[in-house]
């Protein structure tokens, strides 16, 4: 089966059922596993590389506004390329080619492969995937035995977690402006043993106000800016001069890119990353490659 992938968690889902030999094609943005980097892509971003995150806020509102996506899809390559199967989402306007676009795209070839919308809310709706995955491709068993190891190390981080306080979060997607977190981050935080008041839970993250935060009293804040590194995002919450001295609790950062903000296998990396922040004495903390306390 050859497998078009239009979604970097949709690539580690593949990989993660031992198919990367059958990707065909995937994003500019897909780089786990590393190997995946050699795959033909056919996909674009209408972003400035180098724009700070107030900037990109702008750029995606004018797109927006103006009917027309934040990506490009090289549709001539992905009808070349005679995928059987396409792997999309409709979940977010701003975090894929939109559908529409794949949609028409994929009806250019002569025999146009099925088209799979993955749009998860919840981090069982992850797992979901993976099975249905596996179903499309005669991967079952493995989809089962994926999925079988992750809830695996679900169990593992609530055992050490079960008795103790559940701690007060506020996870931002966003820096300028702020936005709360949403969709499977608000499960991934009460997973780790923390509640976020911000946050909003199957539904879409918004632009909040830095005062909301500190309204909210959070004992602790983790900024993990959607589609940013680590390094990155420390540079953004530095760069908008984010009022963290009015914050009464820890600051940490975290690579959003590689984890929170994207809804495959690694999720589970998130709960134990942010277990390990918000109960240091019961989950091992975080390394620093994958996340960095600020104040």
């Amino acid at each position: 089966m050859r497998i078009a992938s239009l979604l970097p968690s949709a690539t580690e889902i593949v990989c993660a059922l031992g198919l990367e030999d059958n990707l065909v094609a995937v994003t500019h943005e897909c780089d786990y596993p590393e190997s995946v980097r050699g795959k033909p892509v056919v996909t674009r971003s209408l972003l400035p590389g180098n724009a700070v995150s107030v900037d990109i806020d702008r750029h995606i509102r004018e797109l927006v506004h103006q009917g027309s996506g934040i990506y490009r899809l090289d549709a001539d390559r992905l009808a070349a390329l005679q995928p059987d199967l396409i792997l999309t989402q409709e979940l977010c306007e701003v975090c894929a080619v939109s559908y529409p676009v794949v949609e028409r795209a994929a009806r250019r070839s002569a025999q146009p492969g099925q088209l799979v919308s993955l749009e998860p809310e919840s981090l069982a709706d992850v797992f979901d995937h993976v099975r249905l995955v596996g179903r499309l491709t005669e991967r079952v068993a493995r989809a089962e035995q994926v999925v079988a190891g992750l809830e695996r190390r679900l169990a593992a981080v609530h055992d050490r977690i079960a008795d103790r306080t559940v701690r007060r979060v506020v996870t931002l997607e966003w820096v300028a402006p702020p936005f709360n977190c949403g969709h499977w981050t608000p499960g991934l935080v009460e997973q780790a043993g923390g509640r976020d008041p911000l946050g909003a839970a199957g539904r879409p993250a918004h632009a909040i106000q830095w005062q909301d935060v500190i309204d909210a009293r959070p004992e602790v804040v983790v900024i993990s800016a959607c589609g940013f590194s680590l390094e990155r995002s420390v540079a953004e919450v530095q760069a908008a001069r984010a009022p963290l001295d009015r914050l009464h609790g820890e600051v940490w950062a975290v690579d959003g890119n590689a984890f929170f903000s994207r809804p495959g296998p690694r999720l589970v990396e998130s709960v134990e990353i942010m277990a390990g922040i918000l109960h240091p004495d019961e989950v091992q903390p975080p390394p620093p490659a994958r996340a960095r306390r600020l104040r």
